[in-house]
């Protein structure tokens, strides 16, 4: 930690020393690491364009210093947390320090829940929402996975990830960090990494850097082929991503003629989205 870092453009945010423990214990099975920085909880906040909605879900709000600058929107919050002692204290504690800012245009609503087996269909009555959080690191993956299979009510998405994560969603073909879940994002949505955060603005600080990044929806994210064949495309290629497409689709039971295609000499990290796209059509039209 004692050592200077080489500055690039997005790290935004020199460390600061840790503070001490705030009104909620960290709890390792939850992998909490709870954000101390005012800054970067404002500029995390403001990732949300908000142009089509208003509602909006912030996962695992911990302390709340993030939920405070969202509330100074004009947001119809809800904070959806796994961890009692922060639900007490949200409910509690928070209202009373930061009464001026529940009093905003907006709602506010905790929610004791797993994110990840909660029915977000009728959080908001079939209503937009868009969803942020200091995600917890060891389901930040399957955060996004369930995100995706909500997108049509989902137009935008950000927060912040462990760096490599992050960077793995917003990664472009040709990329190592490139794969599955880069393709299925950027299949429906357009991604950007944003900034990245040391750990000394944790507590406790975690043994990696994070990073934050936003996600907004495609205009048009309907894809032109058979969505449930295109991630079984992706993961199957991805699954032996070293093999070319030929050897790793061979589950496929693709025609020689279909598997004499240039495409097929290609390895998944190769290929864009766009591409896996095409794939999949001709995978449909071989197979009917």
């Amino acid at each position: 930690m004692g050592t200077k870092r080489k500055k690039n453009k997005n790290d935004r945010y020199a460390p600061k020393k840790h503070q001490d423990k705030g009104p909620v214990k960290a709890k390792k099975h939850l992998g909490q690491h709870f954000l101390i920085d005012e800054a970067i909880a404002k500029s995390i906040a403001d990732t949300l364009l908000q142009k089509e909605y208003r509602n909006v879900i912030e996962i695992g709000p911990g302390t709340g210093v993030l939920t405070k600058y969202l509330l100074n929107r004009d947001i119809d919050l809800v904070a959806m947390d796994l961890d009692a002692e922060s639900i007490k204290y949200l409910n509690e504690t928070f209202p009373m320090e930061h009464f001026a800012v529940l009093q905003g245009k907006g709602s506010f609503k905790v929610i004791e829940a797993d994110f990840l087996n909660y029915d977000l269909n009728e959080l908001f009555n079939n209503q937009p929402f868009g969803i942020t959080g200091n995600f917890p690191y060891n389901i930040s993956t399957q955060i996004v996975f369930k995100m995706l299979e909500h997108r049509d009510l989902v137009p935008e998405f950000s927060g912040m990830f462990q760096k490599e994560v992050a960077e793995r969603i917003c990664a472009q073909e040709g990329s190592k960090t490139y794969g599955i879940l880069s393709v299925l994002a950027q299949a429906y949505y357009d991604t950007e990494y944003l900034f990245t955060v040391p750990p000394e603005v944790f507590d406790p600080p975690p043994k990696v850097q994070s990073g934050v990044l936003r996600m907004v929806r495609k205009t048009n994210y309907q894809l032109p082929c058979d969505e449930q064949l295109f991630k079984r495309v992706v993961k199957t290629a991805f699954n032996q991503r070293r093999k070319t497409l030929r050897n790793s689709l061979k589950t496929f039971t693709l025609s020689d003629n279909l598997k004499e295609d240039t495409i097929f000499d290609q390895r998944p990290e190769q290929l864009s989205v766009v591409d896996f796209i095409a794939l999949t059509k001709k995978i449909a039209d071989d197979t009917l």
